[in-house]
């Protein structure tokens, strides 16, 4: 029997915490399991799918951390010592082993020369045609990076389950791999249900408005790093409803609907998943989005967020996502960890579903960081979300006031 959240009587929807949803969603995630074989320059945004370990030593050789001259400590006894310069080392360069009672001016990644076990910075040095006097002796080993200071060969630099990030994909580089062995793109198959709807571009009838939903959805995969089919606009009948479900069952690992997941009479996306498969959760505490559906069609896993642009948005950050990290096989940091700031606005009338607000992070004249919040709860009002960068978290039955603490997510977390 599926649990739509709604209690054996039929008297009305239970709404489910968010804490139990989430568990509820993360609990049935099935990772894709094939693997890819891509050029490092394509791995941005992608899953590792196999461990990434080192074959060489970083840095492979014992270099110099700063400019200045390469002795060995042994010659530096005394104060104000002047050595004779017997080679120059730039960066790329392998110079000969020094020459005893010498120093060799040596750059900033150049390897040491075997005999020198110190490196004296310019700083406290002064040149004298081909000699140096050392004003100021370092302790021995000073301004030296060691071989395999950073990394070992042998040593696993990145585990599987990391997406890949500009780091990541840096870090790979200088180990020297040139391939990933990354999980294969997640398929999304999404559509937009209702009469109302017209694609940009398209003159609008009497009632009807541009269909922002389905270019709102589509960013968010792909900057997720999906593959996202395009199903279009679903008629508000029942039969169109099932028959898009099916279409994007068979090319899809997830289908993702906006639209049609209330009880109204032209709500269809409900009663057709229920037909088709099972609906496992419906009805969430949450302001805005309330009537989020997580069900089955067959096999594949499908969500669907409500209509209104702002719902879609605040619901797709806070289940859709963490749902769609786990399911590319991403192991780790699936659900953001918010910050913590002062609320800049008084919060009089607890709710009794936790409100994410749509909200702006800034910092006051005293340095500290104050959440301001949009004029409007309307969740229709989707240029709240580009006056935004993060939503404010107020929990359920909470009052605030100016200058406590409130939790904030940021959207450059929510997009990456």
């Amino acid at each position: 029997m599926s649990d739509c959240g709604c209690d054996a009587h039929h008297s009305g929807p239970v709404l489910k915490p968010i804490e139990e949803a989430l568990d509820f969603l993360l609990e049935r995630v099935k990772p894709v399991t094939e693997v890819e074989h891509i050029r490092l320059e394509e791995g941005l945004g992608r899953v590792l799918a196999v461990p990434l370990s080192s074959l060489i030593d970083v840095p492979p050789w014992d270099n110099s951390a700063m400019d200045g001259y390469a002795v060995n400590s042994r010659d530096l006894q005394s104060e104000d010592v002047r050595l004779p310069v017997s080679q120059r080392i730039p960066a790329g360069c392998s110079g000969q082993s020094l020459a005893p009672a010498t120093a060799a001016r040596i750059f900033t990644g150049a390897p040491v020369p075997s005999g020198a076990d110190t490196v004296v910075i310019q700083e406290v040095c002064e040149t004298d045609g081909e000699s140096v006097q050392i004003k100021q002796a370092p302790s021995p080993g000073a301004n030296i990076r060691a071989a395999g200071e950073d990394i070992q060969a042998g040593q696993e630099i990145l585990s599987a389950g990391i997406r890949l990030k500009p780091q990541h994909l840096g870090l790979a580089a200088s180990v020297g791999v040139s391939e990933l062995s990354v999980f294969r793109r997640l398929k999304v198959a999404i559509f937009s249900s209702g009469d109302e709807l017209v694609m940009p571009g398209g003159s609008l009838g009497p009632g009807q408005i541009y269909n922002s939903n389905q270019f709102t959805l589509s960013g968010l995969l792909e900057a997720l790093g999906c593959e996202v089919i395009q199903l279009g606009i679903v008629e508000d009948t029942f039969e169109a409803t099932c028959e898009a479900l099916s279409r994007g069952a068979e090319q899809a690992d997830l289908v993702l609907a906006s639209g049609g997941v209330s009880v109204g009479e032209e709500d269809h996306v409900k009663p057709a998943v229920e037909q088709l498969g099972s609906l496992d959760l419906w009805k969430i505490a949450i302001r805005p989005g309330k009537p989020l559906a997580f069900g089955h069609i067959g096999e594949t896993p499908f969500i669907g967020t409500p209509g209104n642009p702002v719902s879609l948005f605040v619901t797709f950050c806070v289940f859709a996502r963490p749902y769609i990290l786990g399911t590319q096989g991403v192991t780790e940091d699936l659900i953001p960890t918010p910050m913590t700031a002062k609320a800049g606005f008084d919060w009089t009338k607890p709710d009794k579903r936790r409100e994410y607000a749509r909200a702006r992070m800034s910092v006051n004249e005293r340095g500290e960081a104050v959440i301001s919040l949009y004029p409007s709860r309307s969740s229709g009002v989707l240029s709240s979300v580009t006056w935004a960068n993060g939503l404010a978290i107020i929990a359920e039955q909470r009052t605030l006031s100016r200058g406590d603490p409130v939790q904030f997510l940021s959207f450059s977390e929510l997009m990456s």
